[in-house]
C-alpha cells in the first residue's frame, strides 16, 4: 500500500474517531444533567472546546511566524488549522474589514449523522457547541478575544460568526 494511501486511511479513522467522542461526550453530558437547561450544557460543551482548541492551535502553528493580522490569523484557521479537525478548509471566509468574520462550512462534519428535521433544532446547537469553544480557545491562543455564534442553516451546513472584540 502506497504512503498516500496509508495516510488517507489513518485521517479518516481519525475523523470517526473524533466524531464517535465528540456524539459519546454530548450524549453522556445531555443525559447526566437532564434537569440542567439548554444554556448550561451549552456553556460545558463551549468550556471544553476552549480548552481543546487552545491546546490545538498551540501545536497548529509551532513553526508558524506570528501572525501580523486579524485577517492573517483567520485565513490560518480557514485553511490549516480547520484541516486539523476536519480534514478539510473551511468553505467560505467572508469579512467586513474590521472586526466581524464569516465562516462557511457547507457540509460540517459533525453535523452529517443528523437529521435536518425542525424537531430537532435545539439538539443541533448541542453538536456545535464544542466547535464553538475550540474556535474561541484557538482565537485566544492566538491572542485574539473574540465571541462565536453559530447558525444551522440546513444541516450539514453551519455558519460561525467570529466577532472579534478589542
Amino acid at each position: 500500500m502506497a504512503t498516500d494511501q496509508k495516510a488517507e486511511i489513518k485521517g479518516e479513522v481519525g475523523q470517526a474517531l473524533f466524531e464517535f467522542l465528540h456524539m459519546e461526550m454530548v450524549s453522556y453530558l445531555v443525559s447526566s444533567k437532564e434537569k440542567e437547561d439548554q444554556g448550561e450544557l451549552i456553556s460545558k460543551l463551549e468550556a471544553l472546546g476552549y480548552g481543546v482548541g487552545a491546546r490545538m492551535m498551540e501545536r497548529s502553528c509551532r513553526d508558524v511566524p506570528r501572525f501580523r493580522t486579524e485577517l492573517d490569523a483567520m485565513v490560518f484557521l480557514c485553511k490549516q488549522f480547520w484541516v486539523h479537525l476536519f480534514n478539510k478548509q473551511i468553505d467560505h471566509l467572508k469579512t467586513n474589514n474590521q472586526d466581524v468574520f464569516v465562516l462557511y462550512d457547507n457540509n460540517f462534519r459533525l453535523l452529517t449523522h443528523l437529521t435536518d428535521s425542525s424537531q430537532y433544532s435545539d439538539e443541533l446547537s448541542r453538536y456545535v457547541a464544542f466547535t464553538s469553544g475550540i474556535l474561541t480557545g484557538a482565537l485566544s491562543n492566538l491572542g485574539i478575544r473574540s465571541h462565536i455564534s453559530y447558525e444551522i442553516t440546513k444541516p450539514p451546513q453551519c455558519v460561525f460568526q467570529v466577532k472579534v472584540l478589542l
